[in-house]
């Protein structure tokens, strides 16, 4: 049973750290597309990758764990010809599914730009996403086929690798579009709508060279594939009709959940183009929109996914215990899957609100938005991880439908509160900022009470909010006093910064071993290689 329980802790830290690793990659690239295209050349791309979203949604995203979870159960009882099955009719689906969700994009891509989100430039790379959607309802299959069979490896690989192509595609085809389009004469608007256009086109092959990888992998391991089939003597073999009614029937609860937990960016989006038209500051709603999507939420997003990371390694403990019926273990799970990602996630909100300035200058450019952005929704970090890990834990314990209302619930207070915001208050994207908060503190509070009336949780707060915050607040304010000291004495963003992060690292680290808030043993949970480790080692607290 350890090894058993090590090797879903194994598997689960190499997703993370694909995960780690893709996200650098993609914050990386980000960099100089923003520079190439603009901010109003952003807000078209993330105008149209929000509707791709959306659509992928409701088409394939949901495959990947529904195939996996199909697939698992056959290969547990060594029936390896109805797993062969599965797979085929996965393909089919993805076939009529990814083919709808191209054709809904294509051809409907006016009509969202110009009718739904009221950024007609938004057509152009909106239109080039497209063939993406097709194309990852394969790679759904495909990687939920080899999750099944308890190898995360595939999906690691193929991530890191989408993510490469992606970024050098993404570069070079918005760099050569805007080139083609200004040449050509096009007006401004047009040329950055074609540089986007570039960026979508990289977001396709990444996904395209990911797809390759499983291809080779089923070339190599197709004789392999064949023989096991070969062994299987199982009596009952499923009909493709059974197989796609159990598909659908996983796939459908699934996509209801991500949906609506995923549609306020879609509302967003809708909601203040919209506002911004009404009230005739249209010419400033790509740029802002690309400001608030391509920096606040990109920089927002690696700590949320960090501390979804550490806590991603703990949900299985979690389900095998409400499994067993081990109540005591159930709720040791719970509170450190919330203290490990608040401990992440604290800290993380803190840095970003003292360091928004210089560090989003150094990397997009100077943007007095988007300093002002962070420091005003810099809170999101703590509300998101905490949101997004409560809604596992409810999960993990056969909960489901329990996310699924509080995110129909929060998108209802979301929505009246962005309208509120843009139509009565008037203060433009930051309106979106605050509303995107409160859709996850709105979570946050939910889940909190279904914890403890559902399963009678009740979470320490000493160890897990309150100590972490004093612990980040102190490294704020260090961090704050050297980065100014740096900045007036050496005039440069990038040494301040480089100094700064891992100073902030290494003070936080310290305190929060010196002050009890973590134990040594406690620490060694964190996946290795982490700067909190590297930072405790140097200071000589963890052996």
């Amino acid at each position: 049973m350890k090894n058993r329980h090590d090797g879903f802790l194994i598997q689960g830290s190499i997703y993370a750290a694909s995960g780690i690793i893709s996200s650098i990659i993609g914050l990386m690239y980000r960099l100089p597309l923003t520079r190439i295209i603009g901010d109003e050349g952003n807000g078209y791309y993330s105008a149209a990758f929000n509707i791709y979203t959306i659509i992928l949604l409701l088409s394939s995203y949901s495959l990947p764990l529904a195939v996996s979870k199909m697939v698992s159960a056959r290969i547990a009882t060594g029936n390896y010809r109805n797993a062969g099955r599965i797979l085929k009719a996965s393909l089919v689906y993805a076939t009529l599914a990814g083919g709808l969700g191209c054709t809904v994009i294509f051809f409907g891509a006016d009509w969202f730009a110009r009718s739904f989100l009221h950024i007609p430039e938004a057509a152009y790379p909106m239109r080039a996403l497209a063939p993406t959607v097709w194309i990852v309802s394969y790679l759904g299959v495909c990687r939920g086929y080899w999750q099944g069979h308890s190898t995360m490896v595939p999906t690691a690989l193929s991530q890191v690798i989408e993510q490469i192509v992606n970024a050098i595609v993404s570069v070079g085809a918005a760099w050569m579009l805007i080139r083609f389009a200004t040449e050509k004469q096009y007006t401004d608007r047009i040329s950055r709508a074609w540089g986007a256009m570039g960026g979508t086109i990289g977001t396709g092959s990444g996904a395209l060279a990911a797809l390759l990888v499983f291809i080779i992998l089923f070339l190599m391991k197709r004789e392999q594939i064949k023989a096991r089939t070969a062994e299987d003597t199982s009596e009952h073999i499923e009909t493709f009709r059974e197989i796609t009614k159990a598909l659908i029937l996983t796939v459908v609860p699934v996509i209801l959940s991500t949906a609506i937990y995923n549609i306020c960016s879609i509302l967003d989006n809708a909601f203040y183009g919209h506002s911004m038209f009404i009230l005739g500051l249209q010419d400033r709603t790509a740029a802002d929109y690309g400001i608030y999507t391509t920096k606040y939420k990109i920089l927002i997003n690696v700590p949320v996914m960090v501390a979804n990371s550490v806590a991603t390694s703990l949900i299985p403990a979690l389900s095998r215990a409400n499994s067993a019926g081990d109540l005591k273990k159930v709720h040791e799970n719970i509170s450190s899957v919330i203290r490990f990602s608040m401990i992440v996630a604290i800290p993380s909100a803190v840095g970003l609100a003292v360091v928004a300035d210089p560090l989003i200058p150094l990397m997009f450019g100077r943007s007095d938005r988007a300093v002002v952005m962070m420091h005003a929704g810099c809170a999101a970090v703590i509300f998101y991880s905490l949101s997004t890990v409560t809604n596992a834990i409810l999960q993990g314990t056969s909960h489901m439908r329990i996310p699924v209302r509080h995110a129909l619930m929060s998108v209802v207070i979301h929505t009246g509160i962005l309208v509120f915001l843009l139509r009565v208050a008037k203060i433009g994207i930051f309106g979106v900022v605050m509303a995107d908060m409160c859709f996850a503190l709105s979570m946050c509070v939910l889940n909190g009470i279904s914890l403890s009336k559902l399963l009678h949780h009740r979470q320490e707060y000493r160890r897990t909010f309150l100590m972490p915050l004093c612990c980040a607040l102190v490294m704020g304010v260090s961090v704050w006093a050297v980065k100014t000291g740096l900045m007036k004495a050496l005039e440069s963003r990038s040494l301040s910064i480089l100094i700064s992060i891992p100073f902030a690292v290494a003070v936080y680290a310290f305190l929060l071993i010196r002050s009890g808030t973590i134990t040594e043993e406690e620490l060694k949970h964190f996946p290795k290689g982490t700067s909190l480790i590297r930072a405790a080692r140097r200071f000589r607290i963890l052996r």
